[in-house]
This record gives structure tokens, sequence and C-alpha cells, in this order.
């Protein structure tokens, strides 16, 4: 019996120093971004931004969350109340990266906000998707990473390392170099350890006809918090577009909120409140004059609660991927291109807009 206890205990002892020393690892290769860094940039072209104020020719902008090109119509998610933790194979990772860069080469967009692009993941087979994306369809980018840790390491199997973050991809020449801002983290220690550290990724493109800019934001808001991060990330948001603005810029900014959108809880309600559930962005946090882009037409995105079937009764739509645009910005169109979720949890939100 005393043998069988001295086992146990060293196994016991085992099982802590590995505990310890993953934690210490993790503490120690942290990814501690700063408040501002320049953003990873590959220019490709500098195409002119001929749409000077008064124009009635639109300025076309995608967003879009490609799920890492591993959350498609077959998967689910185990924070979503699924069970998936990695795309089922390698081949459905090609397929649904060609799909988006398939989609992406057949539209004429001036600029293209993307999330969830994994660079060097595991999960993803240590696929650089963004530049695959690139030489795919011949379009330039900045990037700023949002999820950078060296082994994430749960649930079982275990995520593993990581590299993802979100991507501006366009060939209209840039002022200066793209930014990467860093928003409020929610999370303490441990738990950030192998956390996202969200934030914004801020371009700015010359406009022909006048001295001021396009300053158009890229954003991937919090998603499994309290609200509290939510709340803090975007009322960080709202300073820097205020700021910008007040320089006499044409300010957008677009990606995916985590938050729905006013009255799109009339059209898609939440039907599990026991699962995940997004926040909300209310109206009145806007200051005069700016306004909220989205489309109630069709979802922008699903729950992975389970592989998608429109028709059951267990599945959960969501309207949380839009845009929001400066007083000096007309919004013409609004759209959410309706792809079933065939190659990723959320659909593409188009917008067309002038300037004033």
């Amino acid at each position: 019996m005393k043998r069988i206890s001295k086992i146990l205990a060293a196994c016991l002892l085992v099982i802590l120093f590995a505990f310890i020393s993953l934690l210490a690892w993790l503490t120690v290769t942290e990814y501690r971004p700063k408040n501002q860094e320049t953003a990873d940039t590959e220019i490709l072209k500098e195409l002119p931004l001929e749409n000077p104020p008064g124009s009635d020719r639109p300025i076309r902008i995608l967003s879009w969350n490609t799920g890492y090109a591993g959350l498609d119509a077959g998967a689910d998610f185990f924070m979503d109340g699924g069970t998936m933790v990695s795309p089922e194979s390698q081949a459905a990772v090609q397929k649904n990266l060609s799909a988006v860069a398939d989609f992406l080469k057949q539209e004429d967009y001036d600029i293209c906000f993307l999330q969830e692009v994994d660079r060097s993941s595991d999960r993803t087979g240590n696929a650089d998707e963004l530049s695959y994306y690139s030489g795919q369809t011949g379009l330039g980018f900045s990037y700023a990473p949002n999820y950078r840790c060296s082994f994430v390491p749960y649930p079982f199997p275990p995520i593993g390392k990581t590299e993802s973050g979100i991507a501006t991809m366009s060939n209209l020449g840039m002022s200066e170099n793209p930014v990467r801002i860093s928003l409020p983290c929610p999370f303490r220690w441990p738990v950030r350890l192998a956390n996202l550290k969200r934030c914004l990724l801020i371009t700015r493109y010359p406009i022909t006809g006048s001295d001021k800019h396009l300053v158009a934001v890229n954003l991937h808001l919090e998603a499994y918090d309290d609200g509290e991060g939510k709340k803090a990330q975007t009322d960080a948001l709202m300073k820097i577009l205020q700021e910008e603005y007040k320089k006499g810029n044409y300010v957008i900014a677009g990606g995916d909120f985590n938050q729905t959108f006013p009255g799109s809880l009339d059209v898609f309600p939440i039907k599990d409140p026991g699962l995940w559930t997004p926040g909300v962005v209310e109206k009145g946090m806007l200051p005069e004059g700016w306004s909220l882009a989205y489309d109630v037409s069709a979802p922008s995105c699903r729950l992975l609660n389970q592989p998608y079937d429109p028709d059951s009764a267990d599945t959960q739509h969501y309207v949380i991927d839009g845009f929001i645009t400066s007083p000096n910005v007309a919004v013409n169109s609004v759209k959410t291109v309706d792809l079933a979720f065939a190659n990723s949890d959320h659909n593409p939100v188009e917008l067309q807009i002038t300037l004033e």
C-alpha cells in the first residue's frame, strides 16, 4: 500500500511540475504588443483613390471573418457548444482557402477587411493564409496579429501554436505605414496567456483632389468575455474614430463586432441564452451624424454548436458584422452576401460609399 501511495505522490509531483513549467513557459513567451506598432505590410501596387468628395463613383469595401479557413458548413466548435477543436482535415482547409480566394478575385473591391486569418497555426497546418490570398488575388496587404501564442494548452487535444490576426487587403496607395493599435484586454494572468490580444488595424489612403485621407479601420472585438471587454474596446474604437474625423478625414470602421446590431434580434432572436450570446451595439453609442451600416436581410454569422443546417431548430443566426461611418461618408448600400456559410461561419458583408 505504501508503495502505491509513493507512486501516486510521485505522479502528482510530476504533473504539478509539468503544469508549473508550462505556466512559466507561457508567461515568458507571452505576446505583449505595444500600444501602437507598425503593421506587417506587403505592397504590390499603389493605385490612386480617385474618388474625391462629391464624386458619384462609389468606393467598395468588404468585411469578412474567414474563420481561419477551418469553420465551414460541416464544422462545429467546442467554445460554442460543439465538439471540434481543429478543422476536419487539411484538405478541408485548402478547399476553404480556395473558395475565399475565388470570391475575392471575382469581386472588384477597393478595400477588403478580413478577420481570423491564420499565418502559422497548428490548427491549419501552419499555412500562411494571407500570403495565399495575396498570391491568388494580386492584392497587397497589411496585417496585425491578435492571436499569437506558442502553445494553447486547452481543450484536449489542445489547440497548440497559433499565429492569427486581421488583415486589410488593397492595391490602393497608402499615405503612411498601417498601424496596429492595441485594445483593452479584459483577461488577467494566467487566463490572458493563451487568449487573444484584440486590436485595430488602421490604414490611411490619400484621396485624389483632397488633402484629407480615407481612414480604414479593421476590427475584431472580444467574443468570450462577460461583456465589459466589448464595452471597453468599443469605447476605445469610438475615441479613435472621432479623433480622425476631427482632423477632417473620412472614416470607415468595419469587421466582426461580436455584438448584434439594432433591430437584428427581431429578425434573428436568441434561441438558447445558455449558449454563446453576443453583446449588443446600442445605436445611442454613436455621436450625432455617425452611422451604423449593416444588413438584416441575411445573417452574417452562425453559432457553431452544430454543423450548419438552415432548417434545424437549433441553428442560431446573428448579425454581428458591419461598419461604422463618419458624418462625411454617404452609405450608398450595404449587403450581406449569403454564401450559406459554405466556407466560414461568417458571411461576407459589402459596403458601397461615397465621400461628401
